[in-house]
C-alpha cells in the first residue's frame, strides 16, 4: 500500500470502491492527449531524461486504433513541475493523482524504463484500477548505478548555453562528452528556447542528480496482477535478463516476455515498427495476437 495517504470512499455506479489518494495534491503534470474521448484510455510513461514528446508519433498512430492516449511529462521532466522529492513513491502518487484528476477509468498502462517501474508499482498497488500493463525493457529488480546516466548529467552541466544561438551549437558542444549521436539527440529533446530567445534545459538536473540512486531501486511488493501483461525486452539490452523472468512472473503470472532482437534499451526508437506491431496486437486484445506473432517470426 502507498504510505501517508488518505482513504476516501468514491461512489462508482453499482459499487463502492475504496481508493487511496495522496495527502498532498499539487503536482499538476503537463500532458499530451490524442484520440477521442470515450475510447479505451492508454497512459504512456516515459523513462529517465525522457519526455512526452518522445512518444508523439507512436501515440498518434495507436490513437487511430481506438485509444484515448495520455502522455504526461513525469515530475522533473519536460514541462511538468520540478521537485526535490524524486523517487518511485512520489512518481506513483503523481500517476494516481493524474488518473483521478482526469477521471480515467480502467486505463492500459505502458511504461518504458523508469516509466515501466512506475507503471509496475502503481499496477500492483491498485490492480483493480488497471486493465492491462505493458512494460518496456525494465524489470522489478534493483540495478547498480549506470555510468551513462551520470555521463548525461555531467555533459548537460558542462554545456555553456549563455551565448548559444542554435541547437546545432549545443550539439557540437555535446559531441565532446557524448559520442553516440542517438544519445545526443535524445538529450537535446530536453533543450528549450525561452521567451527571451535563450536556451535552457527543461528537466530538473539538480533534482534528478540528487536522487539518481533512487531510480535504481527495486519494486518490492507482494501483490499480484492477474490480468494481461506484456514485457518487451531489447535483445541487445541487459536490463531484463533470463534469470529475471521467474521474479517477473511471481508478481505478473500472466506476463508474456518478448525480445526484439538487436534492439538496445531504447527498443521503441530502434525498432519502431516491430514495437508498434507487438503493442498493437497486445492492446487491441486480439485473442490470437501472440500466436500470429510467432507464426510471422522468421
Amino acid at each position: 500500500m502507498l504510505q501517508h495517504h488518505l482513504i476516501l470512499n468514491l461512489i462508482i455506479p453499482n459499487q463502492v470502491k475504496k481508493l487511496i489518494l495522496p495527502e498532498s495534491y499539487g503536482m499538476e503534470l503537463f500532458y499530451r492527449k490524442f484520440g477521442n474521448e470515450g475510447d479505451q484510455p492508454l497512459i504512456i510513461l516515459h523513462g529517465l531524461f525522457g519526455l512526452s514528446d518522445n512518444w508523439v508519433t507512436f501515440a498518434r498512430r495507436i490513437a487511430m486504433e481506438g485509444f484515448e492516449v495520455f502522455v504526461p511529462d513525469q515530475r522533473n521532466h519536460g514541462q511538468s513541475p520540478h521537485s526535490g522529492n524524486f523517487n518511485y513513491l512520489a512518481l506513483t502518487d503523481d500517476l494516481f493523482e493524474f488518473i483521478d484528476e482526469h477521471e480515467i477509468e480502467q486505463p492500459v498502462l505502458l511504461g518504458h524504463s523508469m516509466g515501466g517501474k512506475v507503471a509496475m508499482r502503481f499496477t500492483l498497488e491498485n490492480a483493480e484500477m488497471v486493465k492491462k500493463l505493458e512494460v518496456v525493457d525494465i524489470s522489478m529488480k534493483a540495478y547498480p548505478p549506470r555510468n551513462q546516466h551520470k555521463q548525461i548529467i555531467s555533459a548537460m552541466r558542462q554545456m555553456n548555453l549563455e551565448n548559444v544561438k542554435s541547437r546545432r551549437q549545443v550539439e557540437e558542444q555535446l559531441e565532446e562528452f557524448i559520442s553516440e549521436q542517438r544519445i545526443r539527440q535524445f538529450v537535446l529533446k530536453n533543450l528549450h528556447r525561452t521567451s527571451q530567445n535563450n536556451f535552457e534545459w527543461r528537466l530538473n538536473i539538480d533534482g534528478i542528480e540528487t536522487n539518481l540512486d533512487d531510480m535504481f531501486d527495486a519494486i518490492e511488493i507482494g501483490q499480484i496482477f492477474e490480468k494481461p501483461t506484456l514485457f518487451i525486452k531489447g535483445g541487445a539490452s541487459d536490463y531484463i535478463l533470463l534469470e529475471d523472468f521467474e521474479a517477473i512472473r511471481r508478481n505478473f503470472p500472466f506476463a508474456e516476455i518478448i525480445t526484439i532482437a538487436g534492439a538496445s534499451h531504447w527498443v521503441h526508437v530502434e525498432a519502431p515498427e516491430r514495437f508498434y506491431q507487438l503493442t498493437h496486437g497486445f492492446l487491441t486484445g486480439n485473442p490470437t495476437w501472440y500466436k500470429n506473432l510467432k507464426e510471422k517470426t522468421p
